[in-house]
């Protein structure tokens, strides 16, 4: 696997999408405002999500790369309501984070719960998802304010493959008629997931030019956007309506609704 970032470019990311879901968050005029794009949470119950999650994070980096399961973080404080409370617990869970990850560096194993996946049981696995996992929920906080701005280029680029990688990519077969999913980002990247009998896997693929149409070999679907609206529509964020599809969508709808054995 070759990654876009660099770890220590996947932790000043992780930091600079943790301060932009904080000054979100800070602008809300209330903490009990629904999440649109998480319906079920309120803007509290997502600021809790972050600042209980990488405090979680952290504990299972430190746990070493024996621990059989994610850890939690002993004693950790709760989310205080107070704003300015509230922001300095955000800033510090972010950091004990990214302390963790720095002393265990990239290369050191890690629990994770993507052990069939094409990504790495790593400490810069972890990294590589800690920052769509921020990324993602930086958008979430801002759409709850009114100010929805996409994922950073750098971002999203990263954001296209690592989903592919980590959130898609199994060795359960899939139980359709075998075919396969290409994404295109305008800025020149593309992917495509191939799903049969052995299961999803992804890979890069040269970007299609206007002259050349579609990929050669034709995939059942093809999904096209910038990497910011390709990640936002994978995450179920934007509507399909917000990228250009082509071929058969409704097999989106059939990769959504699997579920691969362990």
């Amino acid at each position: 696997m070759t990654t876009t970032l660099a770890f220590p470019a996947l932790l000043r990311l992780i930091d600079e999408r943790s301060t932009a879901f904080r000054a979100a968050v800070a602008s809300a005029p209330s903490l009990d405002v629904q999440v649109p794009t998480c319906p079920e949470w309120t803007l509290f119950d997502l600021v809790q999500h972050i600042g209980e999650g990488r405090r979680s994070w952290a504990a299972t980096i430190a746990a070493g790369p024996d621990a059989q399961a994610k850890s939690v973080a002993e004693d950790a404080p709760t989310a205080p309501r107070e704003r300015e409370a509230m922001s300095a617990w955000l800033a510090a869970s972010t950091q004990e984070l990214l302390d963790a990850l720095r002393e265990a560096g990239p290369d050191r194993g890690c629990w994770t719960w993507w052990g069939a996946s094409q990504s790495p049981q790593t400490c810069g696995a972890v990294a590589r998802h800690q920052l769509q996992q921020m990324a993602v929920h930086t958008y979430d906080a801002q759409v709850t304010v009114g100010a929805p701005q996409p994922l950073p280029t750098e971002v999203a680029l990263d954001g296209v493959e690592e989903f592919l990688f980590t959130c898609v990519a199994t060795t359960s077969a899939w139980p359709y008629k075998p075919t396969a999913f290409d994404f295109h980002a305008t800025e020149g990247h593309s992917w495509r997931l191939t799903v049969d009998g052995e299961g999803a896997r992804s890979a890069r693929i040269p970007t299609p030019t206007d002259a050349d149409g579609e990929s050669p070999d034709g995939a059942g679907v093809s999904v096209h956007g910038t990497a910011s609206e390709l990640v936002l529509f994978v995450y179920d964020r934007i509507a399909a309506d917000s990228v250009r599809i082509d071929g058969d969508a409704g097999l989106f709808d059939l990769l959504r609704e699997w579920e691969p054995e362990e």
